[in-house]
């Protein structure tokens, strides 16, 4: 587990704000909003990714039967505030077995969303087809979102990409068969808007797909 920021494109050290410099920077990838380090899930570290959050934080909610929230990271500072979240969640899958799911929101550029995707990034506009029709859509904080199945990701997982509230959203789902899941018109609630009913969503244990 992370116990500093780090670049949330390649995961490498970043150097904080100093004297010669007002922002994070990477070695490689120049400046970055540095991805925090992940902590266990609980609702009270929910509550606080929450209130860092300048972008939605995305869950399927509610919850699938059997699924459980499996932890959340953000990129960004408590200056900015989190400009990518990450949240995790885990359950049967659809044709049994487990089944894993991270949704990412992110600005343009970030690049966290690629870095789980297993693509070059920083986004997914490369990777999608605008030619051909969505191959699934969902509900976003009550709109009809279209998704792209993206080309050329790693064989072990399915990854969907489009834009929600003019901000990128990934759907990055493992083992690829459980990508099936996500033709089901999925119901996702931006986790700033539920109140109260943060207070009952059911945790399990950390993902490692958040430690990648």
């Amino acid at each position: 587990m992370r116990g500093e920021p780090s670049c949330p494109k390649c995961g490498g050290r970043v150097r904080a704000p100093g004297l010669f410099a007002d922002s994070w920077q990477c070695d490689v990838h120049g400046v970055v909003h540095p991805l925090q380090p992940v902590v266990p899930p609980s609702v009270e570290a929910l509550t606080v990714a929450l209130k860092r959050a300048k972008v939605p934080v995305w869950m399927p909610w509610p919850l699938p039967v059997g699924w459980l929230f499996t932890g959340v990271a953000c990129a960004g500072d408590d200056r900015s505030g989190s400009r990518a979240t990450v949240v995790a969640c885990s359950g049967p899958g659809p044709l049994g077995g487990l089944g894993e799911m991270l949704l990412v929101a992110e600005e343009l550029g970030v690049g966290l969303g690629a870095r789980y995707a297993g693509v070059k990034g920083p986004d997914p506009g490369a990777y999608i087809n605008m030619d051909s029709p969505p191959q699934a859509k969902l509900l976003a904080a009550g709109r009809p979102t279209p998704l792209w199945h993206l080309s050329g990701v790693p064989d072990d997982r399915a990854v969907f990409a489009g834009e929600a509230c003019g901000l990128w959203l990934w759907a990055i789902v493992w083992p690829e068969q459980s990508g099936l899941m996500m033709y089901d018109e999925l119901i996702l609630t931006d986790l700033r808007d539920a109140g109260a009913e943060v207070d009952l969503v059911p945790c399990g244990a950390l993902s490692p797909r958040l430690l990648c």
